[in-house]
């Protein structure tokens, strides 16, 4: 029990925060839509690269290795310990997110047009590129409640920073319209660092109230008076780094080579759709109504299975660590049957009410279509999502890596061959068969604890 119930009651704390997130997002993924219009919709989304590469850069890794290595805190209370391990993390990702910032703000106009191609993202790029060291900040320290279990001040983060994005967004939206301003897509862009900053100030004060009843001298610098504490604090921070360093690294590298690839993939969709015949318009609005509308409503279900995601890494971790191989076995199996009957039953929903919902919700025929076929990806995706952060608890980054190298790589395929000559049913095609092949890599790779 004791083992399960962080687990159980995190679980909730997120998924409770992440349906709200969600639905709160599916307004403003409709308001977006009924504004800006597809085309809009699809310059906004053709930035996304540029923010996931970003994020893989400066802090994804260190954000895990944070997780994993303050999770001791639980039992052993050894704080001071955890505040090195996250201040050195911290460190160490903002001197990273300063120079990506700079990087993109200064070649935004090269970005846009040779790496883009669409010279019209280029101011977007410019504002994202200030989202950075915001992100940075509260992903650091998410990365460091994560570990310790306590879900609420992520979920409290997530929360505040949707809320205040859509609302900020709305409010300029409301202000410009007012004196008769036609609106445009950056004003969507700001609302990301408004929400990006409120989402840091919660993570700010929630760690300074962690914390506030230590001693900051003595929790960076070690005891005061200690005749051999002048060069201690150099070498205790320096090991730390290293540490860090040794798993973030890795797991930098893989994401930053995953998120690349996802680049290549999500920038030649638009590419690929004008060799099959459309103009560069009509290109772009089929890329936005299938990443802005279709793809989104197809993840909602998915606050669960990230939920338990987060969770299950720090656990197994600790599980395997101290030889508990049964709590391991447990979770793998729990796993994959609580989310294949979750994929089964938002399958059935999607099949059902799919053209509906993207009438209703976008006023596109062409989302409904798309949900119909991309229902089929749901049970698949799901237990793949969760087996890869046991493999990860496990320390088994390499095989996650591969196996997203593999999935990558054939949906690459579809995009290249079969956009052209079928459109975007071609890459429909190519998430399913991508999908599918992760997901019996995740359950092969775990076949031990299936026995």
């Amino acid at each position: 029990m004791k083992k399960t119930n962080p687990l159980i009651t995190g679980t909730i704390i997120l998924t409770v925060t992440g349906f709200a997130s969600r639905f709160i997002g599916f307004f403003y993924r409709i308001f977006l839509s009924r504004v800006f219009g597809a085309e809009g919709m699809g310059l906004y989304q053709l930035t996304a690269p540029v923010l996931a590469l970003s994020f893989s850069v400066t802090v994804s890794g260190m954000q895990t290795a944070i997780s994993k290595f303050v999770a001791g805190e639980t039992s052993t209370h050894d704080y001071r310990a955890s505040f090195r391990t996250l201040f050195t993390g911290f460190g160490i990702s903002m001197l990273l997110s300063a120079g990506c910032t700079a990087y993109i703000y200064l070649y935004a106009d090269t970005i846009a047009a040779n790496l883009l191609f669409e010279p019209r993202t280029a101011p977007l790029l410019r504002i994202i590129a200030l989202s950075i060291p915001m992100t940075t900040v509260h992903s650091c320290i998410n990365g460091y409640f994560y570990g310790i279990r306590k879900t609420s001040v992520p979920s409290a983060a997530q929360l505040v920073e949707q809320l205040v994005r859509v609302g900020s967004v709305y409010l300029i939206y409301a202000h410009y319209t007012k004196r008769g301003y036609a609106p445009t897509i950056s004003f969507a862009v700001v609302g990301l660092i408004i929400g990006e900053a409120a989402s840091m100030l919660v993570c700010l004060a929630a760690i300074y109230f962690r914390f506030y009843s230590l001693p900051l001298w003595h929790s960076l610098f070690g005891k005061a008076g200690n005749p051999a504490g002048a060069k201690k604090p150099a070498v205790t921070y320096g090991r730390e780094a290293r540490r860090l360093l040794s798993l973030a690294i890795p797991l930098s590298l893989n994401r930053t080579l995953i998120n690349f690839l996802q680049s290549v993939e999500a920038i030649y969709i638009p590419q690929c759709l004008q060799r099959y015949g459309y103009d560069n318009a009509k290109a772009l609005s089929v890329y936005g109504v299938l990443t802005g509308m279709a793809l989104p409503l197809i993840f909602f279900p998915s606050a669960i299975t990230n939920s338990v995601s987060v969770l299950l890494l720090p656990i197994v971790s600790e599980a395997d660590g101290s030889g508990n191989h049964g709590a391991v076995r447990k979770a793998v199996r729990t796993s994959i049957k609580y989310c294949f009957l979750l994929g089964f039953l938002c399958t059935g929903v999607f099949l059902l009410f799919g053209r509906f919902a993207g009438t209703f919700l976008y006023n596109s025929t062409l989302a409904g279509n798309f949900i119909i076929t991309l229902s089929f990806i749901c049970p698949f995706m799901y237990i793949a999502s969760t087996l890869n952060s046991i493999l990860n608890g496990l320390g088994r980054t390499g095989s996650t890596f591969l196996f997203s190298m593999v999935s990558l790589g054939l949906r690459l395929v579809f995009v290249f061959r079969l956009i052209p000559a079928l459109g975007i049913q071609g890459y429909l095609y190519g998430l399913l068969a991508s999908q599918l092949v992760q997901t019996g890599l995740c359950v092969f790779a775990v076949r031990k604890y299936l026995r």
